[in-house]
């Protein structure tokens, strides 16, 4: 029996959605964490032991609807991840590396399952949390592969757009990037959102330094982000890559001015929650930003 194609004006619906998803599970676990929701379920994979759904006898008050939200989302996304296997599958047959793609995408949500359960068991330890959002980072950046690839409709001729050189600029720069993102998660870790608010767990590092080291590495990286877009500029004729590149100076500069105020205003919660969509809303536009370097990526 052959399986229904989806329809060709619904796949890049689809596949949006399917970006949307992930970065709306990256802000719905900022929320929980600065509610201090992280244990509102306090086991997995149930809510309580005995009920998958909270229960009204729960002593954690409204934080079990906040965690178990953010668990039903987790099911939502699995969903979105499936439909955009289906689409890229049916509607585009012979474009294999898209489908190992999607393939990652859904054997990685049920990874991040698993990993949020270990997290909810090891009492919400810092340095788990971290790799459970640096591998939802992981997710946002195959989720704008599948979407950006899939606006190529067959393969075609592939190769750089710029000379290696800036190719390989861009490369340092998304690694710098990556690090951005791990001093980013020491630096949550260490400060007083922890996850839990009546058992705070932190990273045992100074607050003030990390968060003084994960700036310096903001400066560094948008030095590199300002090096490659006026690199693409001067030896790129892809009007494309170079309209990534200036919104990924856009984004670095916003997301830059949002942790400046955050630390200066004490971490509130809703600057906080900004600077977590802006994290991710940098990965999207630096990875489109690397693709685009490229004819034909995937």
């Amino acid at each position: 029996m052959q399986i229904p194609a989806v329809r060709p004006s619904l796949v890049r619906p689809v596949l949006l959605a399917n970006l949307v998803g992930e970065v709306a599970i990256v802000v719905t676990g900022g929320v929980v964490r600065l509610t201090g929701s992280g244990l509102g379920c306090p086991t997995w994979p149930e809510c309580v032991p005995g009920s998958f759904t909270p229960v009204q006898q729960q002593a954690e008050g409204f934080h079990k609807l906040i965690e178990f939200g953010n668990r039903t989302l987790t099911g939502v996304v699995g969903i979105l991840a499936l439909l955009a296997l289906w689409a890229v599958f049916t509607h585009l047959p012979r474009r294999r590396p898209l489908h190992l793609v999607a393939l990652g995408i859904v054997v990685g949500v049920l990874v991040q399952a698993v990993v949020g359960g270990i997290t909810v068991r090891t009492g919400l330890n810092p340095f788990t949390v971290a790799f459970h959002f640096l591998l939802s980072m992981l997710m946002v950046v195959l989720a704008t592969m599948l979407l950006r690839g899939a606006e190529d409709p067959e393969p075609g001729p592939r190769g750089l757009l710029v000379p290696p050189l800036v190719a390989r600029l861009g490369w340092a720069t998304s690694v710098v990037a990556f690090v951005v993102l791990v001093l980013g998660t020491i630096v949550t870790g260490s400060g007083p959102h922890s996850g839990d608010a009546l058992q705070p767990a932190r990273t045992g590092f100074d607050p003030r330094f990390v968060s003084w080291l994960h700036a310096d590495t903001v400066m560094l990286f948008s030095g590199l982000v300002v090096a490659v877009l006026v690199a693409v500029n001067l030896t790129s004729e892809s009007s494309r890559a170079k309209a990534t590149w200036r919104t990924v100076l856009i984004v670095t500069l916003a997301q830059g001015l949002v942790g400046y105020v955050q630390y200066f205003t004490k971490l509130p919660e809703a600057l906080v929650a900004v600077h977590m969509l802006g994290a991710t809303l940098l990965v999207v536009t630096m990875t489109t930003g690397m693709l685009n370097l490229r004819r034909n990526p995937l």
